[in-house]
């Protein structure tokens, strides 16, 4: 584009905006250059580490959680755009997918920078300052499965019998799957660190799964009328990337650090992380009806 056709351009951008350009151009004049530091913000992001002891490995442990919610918000960046699109062409979902499943593989293994190389001694001492903070209470995590699937696939079997016949929304955010993770139900007794998760976030997961109504990814694909085989397998592959090989690479670095030595330690949480952890007792599945009865059966095996 030649100078004055550069020019005239910006002009009727502004002019559109009922904006003057002169102004603009007028601003551009006196601005200074963008740098990489700034515009990545590099100098705040690297000041974000603040550690609770003087363990070399807790800053690293600090910024593998910061690098894992980024990764979090980068894949529901992706998610939005099939969610909220219309008429999509399987193009655009078979690209969106392979970048879901290229993140989802990043998260499987960068748990080897927690499993392989961190003091176990050092861990298990620093750990301790960290309660009752978890990894459970990642918001991230949750708004996935919330623009990914129907708010019925995150009730586990045992969820499923004590649901109503016709079951609200606030039925089943009180019969959700994470909640078994610090909800005795004989007891009423809740843990600290859900508790302290259902008051900062619950509202918003609820709002957002009436935003999702009819838009997640598993009724978007629904509503197609002949997806490919392609797009299924796909669609199953991240699938089984993220509720089955994520989480039990996540469950053998806990088994890791806190019963390799038989000491049999509870997770900050306070859950029964043997158990929570394992795919069979979440039971998560984005797109359900893709799967045979028989791999339904053997999830997580």
């Amino acid at each position: 584009m030649e100078n004055k056709e550069l020019i005239k351009a910006i002009e009727e951008k502004y002019k559109s905006l009922g904006e003057n350009p002169e102004t603009y151009l007028k601003g551009l004049l006196q601005a200074k250059p963008i740098t990489y530091w700034d515009y990545i913000q590099v100098d705040t992001l690297l000041s974000l580490q603040k550690t609770r002891t003087d363990f070399k490995d807790e800053e690293i442990f600090v910024m593998y959680h910061q690098v894992t919610e980024l990764t979090l918000k980068m894949m529901i960046h992706e998610i939005k755009q099939l969610s909220e699109g219309e008429n999509l062409s399987e193009e655009i979902w078979l690209t969106k997918l392979d970048r879901l499943k290229r993140y989802t593989r990043m998260l499987i293994t960068s748990f080897d920078i927690m499993k392989d190389g961190m003091d176990y001694d050092d861990y298990n001492t620093f750990r301790s300052t960290l309660t009752p903070a978890s990894g459970f209470q990642s918001a991230s995590f949750r708004y996935l499965e919330l623009y990914c699937t129907k708010l019925e696939n995150l009730v586990n079997e045992r969820g499923r019998e004590r649901l109503p016949k016709n079951p609200t929304l606030d039925d089943y955010f009180e019969n959700i799957y994470w909640k078994d993770a610090g909800y005795d139900r004989k007891t009423g007794r809740m843990t600290l660190t859900l508790r302290q998760f259902i008051e900062k976030y619950e509202a918003d997961f609820k709002a957002l799964a009436k935003k999702t109504q009819g838009k997640t990814l598993e009724e978007r694909i629904a509503q197609m009328e002949n997806p490919s085989e392609e797009l299924k397998d796909r669609l199953k592959q991240f699938d089984h990337f993220y509720n089955v090989a994520w989480p039990m690479v996540h469950l053998d670095t806990a088994q890791h650090y806190l019963n390799s030595k038989g000491e049999s330690k509870t997770a900050t949480g306070g859950s029964e992380w043997k158990k929570y952890l394992h795919p069979k007792y979440q039971q998560r599945k984005f797109f359900p009806a893709l799967w045979s009865a028989e791999e339904i059966a053997n999830w997580g095996e």
